[in-house]
């Protein structure tokens, strides 16, 4: 038989799209109508072309039902997936930044699968306001008289400037006009927000006398950032909060404190490296503060401003306010995380983002001794798998200089190219729960500082050993 009568034949017995619906009415309940016949057709036509071009493909029903269902399940894979953070970056800003504590996940449940008083007041069954959720616990934990919140700290900051200092001046040192992730600059966010940036000082030493030089009639307020994602050393000076605050208090300016990452307890007693909280910043007479809250301070993704009550209230009336407002469920999340830190004594043991920070190594090489031989079982004779000390690193632009020592699982090659440790990280990345590590050095890297779910890890260690040239 010629190509061109095998090609006709198989057109012949091609069966039709409604007879191959026929047979998919399990696969139409799950996926609806709509959605599998125009996943059908497109097959079908696939199909004729794979025929006209040569091929000789399978046109059985259950064959082209098989590959139905496979495509629909791939197509409704959702893009947004829960991943194992094995970098050695605890707060990743790539891969979420905090992990909530469960009481958090229980109440954005809860008020995402019902009604909720997010605006309002059930007492006297008149309007709200959201902020009411938080906003006391904020003042509790800081010592700031009222506070407000949007959608992350660049909004914060955003928020504050157009309210406090549109068309008007702000003195900023040029040490402090850091650049954030996704190439976000202070400059930009300054000039987003209406209001112009005096630049004062030099990049590693700026003095009083320099914002003092820069105070003129235009002058709204003073700006102190705290550059979180990286540090000058050497021959350097800054001029404290205190000392600002004292200097715009008698020019009858108000302060305003950029921290970023956002710390509510002193890090130090925990053996942590100390970084400035929230409420030291209160202290020092700064008027208003901003943070984040998926940062050190371990909760959702949203940005906190806290501090004098006038001001507090020039930003919440300002019509910027609605656009960046948060939503229940990070409103609800919020409020658990900060109900943690009423409780000190136990605020490691439920929120993960100080669990992490705070594991013992004791507890990472009891994990190492777990997965070495699971993985030297499951890899190919070429890798080489051992456990070592390394360091990890906080991240999102907290404590940008210090490390913290851990226990990683090293990978290597006997070959010197790195094509078969890519390959792995590859594979890695490709399992249903994707373990996500670092090339360095010509290794590969799997920091246990984060690893919770060592039996998920276990578990896809078949599919990973399928995966593998």
């Amino acid at each position: 038989m010629s190509q061109t009568d095998t090609a006709n034949d198989l057109k012949r017995r091609l069966p039709s799209v409604d007879a191959v619906l026929k047979h998919l009415s399990d696969l139409i309940e799950l996926r609806g109508h709509a959605e599998v016949s125009k996943a059908t057709r497109n097959e079908m036509e696939h199909v004729r072309q794979q025929i006209d071009s040569g091929a000789q493909p399978e046109i059985s029903i259950d064959v082209i039902k098989a590959r139905l269902v496979e495509q629909l399940a791939d197509r409704n894979q959702p893009s947004l997936k829960a991943v194992m953070n094995l970098t050695g970056t605890v707060l990743h800003t790539n891969l979420g930044r905090a992990v909530l504590p469960q009481v958090a996940i229980d109440a954005v449940v809860k008020v995402a699968s019902n009604p909720s008083n997010l605006e309002f007041d059930i007492a006297s069954a008149a309007r709200g306001e959201r902020d009411s959720h938080v906003e006391a616990l904020v003042c509790e934990l800081t010592g700031a008289e009222a506070a407000t919140f949007v959608n992350n700290n660049a909004a914060a900051v955003l928020l504050v400037l157009n309210s406090l200092a549109n068309n008007k001046q702000v003195p900023v040192s040029r040490g402090e006009l850091v650049e954030i992730g996704g190439s976000f600059r202070i400059p930009e966010v300054m000039q987003s927000s209406g209001c112009e940036l005096v630049e004062i000082g030099a990049t590693n030493r700026t003095h009083l006398k320099d914002y003092a030089n820069a105070i003129n009639d235009h002058t709204a307020l003073l700006l102190k950032v705290h550059t979180s994602n990286y540090r000058i050393e050497g021959f350097t000076h800054s001029v404290t909060e205190q000392e600002l605050a004292h200097l715009a208090h008698q020019r009858e300016l108000p302060l305003v404190a950029d921290l970023g990452s956002g710390s509510l307890i002193d890090f130090s007693k925990l053996g942590l490296p100390h970084e400035r909280t929230v409420s030291e910043s209160i202290a020092s007479g700064v008027d208003i503060v901003t943070f984040s809250g998926d940062k050190l301070l371990g909760g959702p993704q949203c940005g906190i401003i806290a501090g004098r009550k006038e001001l507090v209230d020039k930003m919440r009336n300002n019509p910027l306010k609605r656009a960046l407002r948060l939503d229940k469920m990070t409103l609800a999340a919020l409020a658990e995380v900060l109900k943690l830190y009423r409780d000190p004594a136990s605020l490691l043991l439920q929120l993960p983002t100080l669990r992490y920070l705070t594991r013992p190594l004791a507890d990472m090489q009891l994990r190492a001794v777990q997965i070495v031989p699971l993985l030297q079982a499951t890899l190919p004779s070429i890798y080489t798998v051992e456990s070592k000390h390394s360091h990890s690193q906080i991240g999102s632009g907290a404590l940008p200089v210090e490390t913290l020592e851990t226990i990683v699982i090293a990978i290597t090659t006997q070959n010197t190219c790195d094509v078969g440790l890519r390959n792995l990280s590859a594979a890695l990345r490709a399992l249903p729960c994707p373990v996500i590590g670092r090339l360095q050095n010509g290794e590969l890297l799997l920091d246990l500082r984060c690893m919770d779910d060592i039996e998920s890890f276990t578990r896809q260690m078949p599919l990973l050993a399928d995966a593998l040239p």
